[in-house]
């Protein structure tokens, strides 16, 4: 089953890639437009901006402006806020939720958004067809995990019902903490049926597209830039802050760098694309905006692929690298070498320790897996998606000290494979590649949205590992009531992970960085690094 899902996956991918590009002129840009209020560089390219198939975090700070779903993040607390829906209740057995839509919601093509929208968009995104890698959110409804595998046909049974047209029901498998959270995911955005239906995979080129949250899309030309309009029909336009904003996929640091200098730039999302070699100085400076944020970075290993379907091999290789050394020689904006997945500071939640450098201990257990001192060993690749020429290669960094620490400790050769962000993301999505580099920036703050990518049934495991025992305690933890139950449940399924089975190697805690000036307001540091584009204004010097 799982071949044919990830197969329906590219498929699906694919035809859109296609799509876009055979449409790039309808949606390219105008040459001559008024400049934008607010212009940001976000790194990469987007894969997509459908929100029930994107997964990277440069296509999700657009769509966050696109669309919209029940609930919001507040931009300062980072916690759920009301947004097409004005209030709900929750049962007393924390089972039932009723969600009352705002009265006056409308697409910005002027026809209305009603309950029934929001039902058939989180249907879409349960849909096998649809091959959505953050469908699993989703399954803390009833019967949502056997309609996305394909074991019932009929949409009704899905814990999701309109009960008119301002009214939403939502009926869980057992009480979840964070089902609020998960309300404020991408997956749950309420998207244009009309228009799905009418253009299928070629929806997102639809002129106009309607758009449910506070900005339209005016254009979005492949590698030059995606621009947004203002939504005047947003049931909140009255507090989105700017009028037009350009959003430009921008990886050379020193071509950003330059932009950002000379005012052509207001925003710089990510310390990657800063240049490497100035970055001591700019940490320093006062538009630099420091953070500590839900994030890890990690090594992901291929289980399918031999030799690193045995435990074994995946130990020596974990217990041959030395963390604190290497983030002490790459780590240059404050990152926390780490044996665990979950980030420090979570709620609710102490992570277990995973192996620490132990290279005897590497080498013996290589030798009982039958390749004493590396003999023998297939040679290997690491995958990682490069940097744009005098950006911050942290990837490749990491790359050449994993490729020297583990050929002389263990005398195993690794080559390395740097590719281009939508290459990375689909290579590992599909199980093409031996190890690479891995990272998850948390969607919400709970252990659940770490430990649960590790599930045999998620979308975003991207490593092939199964264990029927470590989804059965997190299944057990997401149902637990008692804060304390549920942790000592989430700690030994973590164990599994970074002492056990290590499907992935903990490396360390991203520390986060935000370039802008002090003209530039609505841009608050929380813990999921989520800046909601209408909150963002510029101040307009008086002259």
């Amino acid at each position: 089953m799982e071949i044919f899902k990830r197969a329906r996956r590219f498929f699906s991918r694919a035809r859109f890639v296609l799509c876009l590009v055979g449409c790039v002129l309808i949606f390219g840009c105008a040459r001559r437009e008024p400049p934008a209020d607010i212009t940001i560089i976000n790194n990469g390219e987007p894969e997509t901006l459908d929100p029930a198939l994107l997964t990277g975090i440069p296509e999700m700070r657009i769509v966050i402006g696109l669309f919209e779903g029940l609930v919001r993040l507040d931009p300062k607390t980072a916690q759920p806020i009301p947004g097409l829906a004005e209030s709900w209740e929750i049962s007393p057995d924390g089972k039932i939720y009723t969600f009352h839509l705002r009265t006056n919601l409308v697409w910005s093509t002027g026809e209305p958004i009603h309950a029934d929208n929001v039902v058939y968009s989180w249907i879409r995104a349960l849909n096998p067809a649809t091959a959505s890698d953050y469908a699993g959110q989703l399954y803390y409804l009833q019967n949502a995990e056997d309609f996305n595998a394909g074991k019932i046909k009929d949409a009704s049974l899905v814990g999701i019902h309109a009960l008119d047209p301002f009214t939403v029901h939502v009926e869980l498998k057992n009480p979840t903490a964070f089902f609020l959270d998960i309300c404020t995911l991408p997956v749950t955005y309420v998207v244009p049926r009309q228009t799905i239906e009418k253009y299928g995979d070629r929806w997102l080129i639809a002129r106009p597209l309607p758009s449910s949250g506070p900005y339209e899309l005016t254009c979005w030309k492949l590698n030059d830039k995606v621009r947004l309009k203002k939504n005047p029909r947003y049931w909140d336009a009255t507090n989105t802050q700017s009028d037009v904003i350009d959003i430009l996929p921008i990886g050379s640091p020193s071509t950003s760098f330059n932009l950002y200098q000379q005012g052509a730039v207001d925003i710089i999302w990510d310390k990657e694309v800063v240049p490497a070699d100035l970055l001591d100085i700019l940490l320093k400076r006062p538009d630099a905006h420091k953070f500590d944020y839900l994030g890890t970075y990690w090594i992901s290993i291929n289980a399918t692929r031999k030799p690193f379907d045995d435990p074994r091999v995946r130990k020596a290789l974990a217990l041959a690298v030395d963390r604190d050394s290497l983030v002490k020689k790459i780590g240059r904006g404050g990152e926390r070498p780490v044996s665990h997945i979950v980030p420090d500071g979570t709620a609710n939640y102490t992570s277990p320790d995973g192996l620490d450098y132990n290279p005897a201990l590497a080498k013996k257990l290589l030798a009982e897996a039958g390749y004493p001192d590396g003999k023998g060993f297939p040679r290997f690749e690491y995958i990682f998606n490069a940097a744009a020429g005098g950006g911050v290669k942290t990837h490749e960094d990491i790359a050449v000290e994993l490729q020297q620490m583990w050929h002389g400790t263990l005398g195993i050769n690794m080559d390395l494979r740097p590719v281009e962000w939508k290459v990375w993301l689909s290579s590992t999505a599909h199980l093409d590649y031996d190890l690479g580099r891995g990272d998850w920036i948390g969607d919400y703050d709970d252990a659940n949205t770490f430990l649960a990518l590790f599930q045999s049934n998620n979308g975003n495991n991207r490593t092939g590992w199964k264990n029927p025992k470590y989804d059965s305690l997190i299944n057990e933890g997401n149902v637990q009531t008692d804060l304390k139950k549920r942790e000592a449940l989430f700690q030994r399924a973590e164990s599994m992970l970074v002492r056990d089975e290590l499907p992935v190697i903990p490396l360390y805690i991203f520390a986060g960085m935000n370039y802008y000036h002090t003209n530039i307001t609505g841009i608050y540091q929380n813990i999921l690094d989520d800046h909601p584009l209408n909150y963002i204004k510029k101040i307009r010097s008086q002259k």
